[in-house]
């Protein structure tokens, strides 16, 4: 298989965590949304469930009903698998005892062009981050507070 560096967009990931079992597919539409625009590519889609006693399981859509998961068994047929299980082993130890968590990797396909535009201007990344939104809502109440 050849992969063209300037096709691909750069790949994200994230864990969700749901107190007790409350998976519900609410998030599906939009997932679906995001998917049907081209905006991102599913890779991978995992589920987690870490019980009040610290026992841990891991679920891929199949293993899981519709009322669960909705609109997101779509993905089952198109999913890379790139996580390991060691990769899932640190995930179960991020989630709370007696939660559910989904956690997601995608590609940015919108990013793609842009990225292939540093390229072929002779540049390339060399640092990335993201800003939590937690940081954010608390940077803007601060700005408001020292105009108030």
């Amino acid at each position: 298989m050849t992969v063209n560096v300037d096709e691909l967009g750069p790949v994200d990931w994230l864990v969700v965590e749901f107190p007790g079992s409350k998976l519900n597919g609410e998030v599906a539409p939009i997932l679906k949304d995001y998917v049907d625009r081209d905006l991102i590519r599913v890779l991978d889609l995992l589920f987690l469930k870490k019980d009040e006693d610290g026992s841990v399981e891991a679920f891929e859509a199949s293993d899981l009903d519709d009322s669960e998961i909705g609109e997101l068994r779509s993905y089952e047929t198109e999913l890379a698998m790139l996580l390991s299980e060691q990769d899932v082993a640190d995930l179960m130890e991020t989630i709370e005892p007696g939660s559910s968590a989904a956690v997601l990797v995608w590609e940015n396909l919108w990013a793609a062009p842009f990225g292939a535009a540093v390229r072929h201007a002779g540049g390339q990344l060399v640092a990335s981050g993201r800003i939590p939104i937690q940081a954010i809502v608390a940077a803007m109440e601060s700005d408001e507070e020292e105009g108030s």
